[in-house]
């Protein structure tokens, strides 16, 4: 008889993770409390640790498609103004 796969939420491997760092538990003890393969722990661990740095990345992707938005109403009220510009030297005439 096969076991069914399960699948963990992010939130629920950021917790695993983090018992791990905090090295209360071993590894082994871990694996048997979550019912989880070692290798696959140790592949989450690494997983968080190289990607920890995009948590504080996020505030240079807000900036960035801030300055987009800006740049696309800029370009929109630029527009703008040339057409009204347009009308008022056609209604001038």
């Amino acid at each position: 008889m096969s076991r069914k796969r399960r699948t963990w939420t992010p939130q629920e491997k950021v917790e695993i993770v983090l018992e791990i760092l905090r090295e209360e538990n071993t590894l082994s003890e871990l694996s048997r409390k979550y019912e989880i393969a070692q290798p696959i722990l140790s592949r989450w661990k690494i997983e968080f640790l190289s990607n920890m740095s995009v948590v504080f990345d996020k505030k240079g992707e807000d900036i960035d498609k801030l300055k987009q938005e800006h740049e696309e109403e800029k370009e929109h009220l630029v527009k703008k103004i040339g057409e009204l510009t347009m009308d008022v030297d056609w209604l001038k005439k």
